[in-house]
This record gives structure tokens, C-alpha cells and sequence, in this order.
């Protein structure tokens, strides 16, 4: 009987994808593999593994409690409700799209952000990057993708060891450290130009898409611009750039710090969102609008607007998502105090810049430089999404200054949670179960925050009240 060779099984896509990322990682003799997570804070979790261990284990597990965590390390008292009764694993895919190198490693070492997923396959509901495309899904059910353009504001501050120091500007290579405000001072970026070359140098070899710097009005504040791509892309560059950055500081003896209001007498940082929407399908902009005169919107981008302005406040556990978040809000000079929209006015919440008509978007201005990008992003995206779900109309542009029309945004992270708390769309788009574990975290923060006795009860309530 004659044999016959049996055809060979084409690679399914998932497998395609692990041979050529294990490719990129012989190519470039890489020795370690650090496999990122971002968690509910934003910040990098995960394991360092030897490189020829993942080409063997390509998967890797991490228990599903690091979304249960707070950012002091402690549980909510619910914590088991939220996870898995056993606190098991989670199963962690690498996405091939981010492989990076790590620029400041010694030895050749790759970085890569994961997926989780549950035991039987199933995105983890409690995952930030689940989330974002959570929602990413619900536009591609409608033809749409989401644009985005983070802008991306923090401080360069002196080595602060002890808690209890107020933070201070550092020395630049003049020796002396800011005093007066230089917003758009180029001799004032050029005073931490060591620092900012090796950021540079960091990014190119990460292909980050830092477009422009500038100097903010805070002392020793800078902005960079991101150039526009897709929502999940852009929200991984936020989330390597700010290790990037604290990296690139820290070997200069610096802190780089995203802490949304560092400095009392200082601005805050803020992370602002341009945002549009094209259509898969030929790749225009849906804010345009057909037949529209300069200045008008299409009536997708005024659904879109309506939704950002009623729903921005319960999301705003999202963009201020720490107890100091608030103080940029309350207390800050340019922040939006509430969510009237205008165009080409930065006082207002949601502003829309004057561009040609494929430019055509909304900037939210929301969001403080310490939230979680993917969480950000999402809630900002979930809010439009219903404003279209519900064509809901916008108010009238604002066009003098919307800082006089009064400040009615929540005042405090607790006032926050209780309005996202109560809003079932926002919950039911994001997911239920992981607004509900948002929620128990953050208060849990709330609640530990206001267990700390300041310095300033101590100097005028301790003998005087």
C-alpha cells in the first residue's frame, strides 16, 4: 500500500503571531523578557523571565488580586467578591504588537505588554486594556474607529526621600533652579536638555511617537505631544512613556513625576484628549460632516459632544482617579471647572480646536496627567458613545470665558465614585464587574487617606481648637 504525505496544517493566527515574536527576540539576542501588565493604577506589573523560559512557556500566569489592589498594597474588604473565591490566575498572552526593547537594560532585554485572560479563554473583565477594547468593540460594531492624541503634562522636581518635604523645582545646567513662569520658553527646556536627550533617545529606540515638547507655565513643567493613532496604541505609549520618563530622570538624579497638583503654589498636570472618529470603511472623519460651514457641527460630533457634557462628570472617577487629583481640579488655574464646550477656548472642559474639516475633533481636558490611560480613554470614548446611542444634543458653544459660568464637577474622589456608582450606563459599557471592583479600590484609597493626621491639622488645630 503506497503511502501518501499527509498535507501540512497551516498555523493559526495565534501561532503565526508567537513565531515571529520569538523571532524578534532571537534576532536580537535577547536575554530577558519583562511581561507587562498595566494595572487599575496604571503603573507595571508582571514578571522578568529568561528569554529562552518564554520561548518554552510563551504563556505566564499572574494572579488576578493585582486588579483588587490598592495603590498602598491593601484590599478592599470585599476583596473576595470581587476576584475568584480560590484568588486564582490569570493567563497572560503577550501582545505581539508592543514588543520593545528596554533602552536603559544592561543586557539585551525586550518588554512586552500582556493580555489577561480567564482559564477558559475569556478576557478578564478586571483588566484596564480589557476595558479599553471593550468599548474599542462597540465603535467597530458601528463602522467607527476612534482617533486619538494624548497631551501629556508633568514636572521634573528634586530627589524628595522624606514624605513630609514639600517637593522643589530642581537645578538646571545653570545651576539654579525655575522661579518665575516660563510657559513656551525654549532657553527654559533647554535647561534640562541631558535629561530630555536621553528621553528622546529612550523613545526612538521604543518607537514612541513623541511629536513636540514644551515648556508648561509650573516651574521645571513640561508637556510632549503624542501624534494621533489609534486608542489602544496610543494608550500603550502613555503607559511606557511615564517609566520612560522617570527612568530617563532618575539617571540624571531628578524625579519626573505625573502626581496631578505636585506643588501648591504650582499649576497641575493635566493629560488632554483629542478625539475624532472615522469610518472603517473609507477613512473619513465622521465629525466633518457633509456639507458643513466652517465652525458647524456634523450631527454625529454634536450627539458625540452631548454625551461628553452629560456624562463626563459621572466618569470622572476615571480622569481624577487619586485624592490629589482634586486639587488640580478645584484649586487649579487652567483646569476645566466644569463642562461647557467652545471652540478654540481652552477655559472650557471639552474644547474644539479650529482645523480643516478631516481634522475636525473634540480635546477633553478632563483628565489629570495621573490617570490610567487605558481607563481614561475608555470613559472618555464610553461617554461620546452614548451621547450617540442617545443623540443627545450639546449645549451652545461658550465663546467668553466658561471659568465665570461656575465650577459643577465632583469636588472629591468620594463625591466621584458615588456618581459613577450611580450611573448604570457607564457601568453597563465598561463592565459591571470591573466598575464594581473600581470603585471598592478607590474607596478603600479614600478611606486610608483620611486616616493620615497632615502637618497642617497638627501647626493650626492642635492647640487651638
Amino acid at each position: 500500500m503506497s503511502s501518501q504525505a499527509r498535507p501540512r496544517k497551516s498555523p493559526t493566527v495565534e501561532e503565526a503571531q508567537e513565531s515571529s515574536l520569538l523571532h524578534w527576540l532571537k534576532e536580537r539576542r535577547i536575554t530577558e523578557v519583562e511581561c507587562l501588565v498595566p494595572d487599575i493604577t496604571g503603573i507595571a506589573r508582571g514578571k522578568i523571565i529568561p528569554a529562552d523560559k518564554f520561548s518554552h512557556d510563551y504563556g505566564t500566569r499572574l494572579p488576578e488580586g493585582i486588579f483588587a489592589t490598592t495603590v498602598t498594597g491593601d484590599y478592599p474588604d470585599d476583596y473576595y467578591e470581587l476576584t475568584s473565591p480560590s484568588d486564582s490566575d490569570m493567563v497572560l498572552r503577550p501582545d505581539p504588537e508592543t514588543v520593545r526593547m528596554v533602552p536603559w537594560a544592561t543586557d539585551p532585554t525586550a518588554q512586552i505588554i500582556h493580555d489577561c485572560y480567564t482559564k477558559d479563554g475569556k478576557p478578564h473583565e478586571l483588566a484596564p486594556r480589557n476595558v479599553l477594547r471593550r468599548v474599542l468593540d462597540a465603535y467597530e460594531e458601528l463602522g467607527l474607529r476612534p482617533v486619538v492624541a494624548p497631551e501629556l503634562e508633568f514636572f521634573l522636581v528634586q530627589k524628595n526621600t522624606d514624605p513630609d518635604f514639600p517637593l522643589l523645582p530642581p537645578a538646571g545646567r545653570s545651576g539654579r533652579p525655575e522661579t518665575a513662569r516660563q510657559s513656551y520658553s525654549i532657553d527654559a527646556v533647554n535647561e534640562f536638555d541631558p535629561i530630555l536627550d536621553l528621553m528622546y533617545d529612550y523613545a526612538d529606540a521604543m518607537k514612541l511617537d513623541v511629536d513636540t515638547l514644551i515648556h508648561e507655565s509650573g516651574a521645571a513643567q513640561l508637556e510632549v505631544n503624542f501624534s494621533h493613532s489609534s486608542a489602544m496604541d496610543l494608550a500603550d505609549q502613555v503607559f511606557l512613556f511615564k517609566r520612560t520618563m522617570r527612568e530617563a530622570a532618575m539617571r540624571h538624579g531628578v524625579y519626573a513625576t505625573f502626581l496631578a497638583k505636585p506643588m501648591e503654589n504650582e499649576p497641575g498636570s493635566a493629560m488632554h484628549i483629542h478625539q475624532s472618529l472615522v469610518r472603517h470603511s473609507d477613512g473619513s472623519n465622521v465629525f466633518a460632516g457633509e456639507g458643513q460651514g466652517e465652525g458647524e457641527l456634523s450631527p454625529v460630533f454634536a450627539h458625540y459632544l452631548g454625551g461628553l457634557q452629560k456624562y463626563a462628570p459621572q466618569a470622572m472617577a476615571f480622569f481624577a482617579p487619586n485624592v490629589n487629583s482634586y486639587r488640580r481640579l478645584v484649586f487649579g488655574e487652567v483646569s476645566p471647572s466644569n463642562v461647557h464646550w467652545g471652540f478654540d477656548n481652552r477655559t472650557c472642559g471639552l474644547r474644539v480646536p479650529m482645523d480643516t474639516p478631516d481634522n475636525m475633533r473634540v480635546e477633553s481636558r478632563f483628565a489629570g496627567s495621573d490617570a490610567n490611560p487605558y481607563l481614561a480613554m475608555a470613559a472618555t470614548l464610553a461617554c461620546g458613545l452614548l451621547g450617540m446611542r442617545g443623540q443627545l444634543a450639546p449645549d451652545a458653544p461658550v465663546s467668553g470665558s466658561a471659568k465665570e459660568l461656575g465650577y459643577n464637577l465632583p469636588r472629591s474622589l468620594g463625591e466621584a465614585l458615588d456618581g459613577l456608582e450611580q450611573c448604570r450606563e457607564l457601568q453597563a459599557l465598561l463592565g459591571e464587574r470591573f466598575c464594581r471592583a473600581y470603585i471598592s479600590v478607590k474607596r478603600k484609597e479614600y478611606e486610608t487617606f483620611f486616616r493620615v493626621i497632615s502637618s497642617w491639622e497638627r501647626e493650626f488645630l492642635l492647640l487651638n481648637v
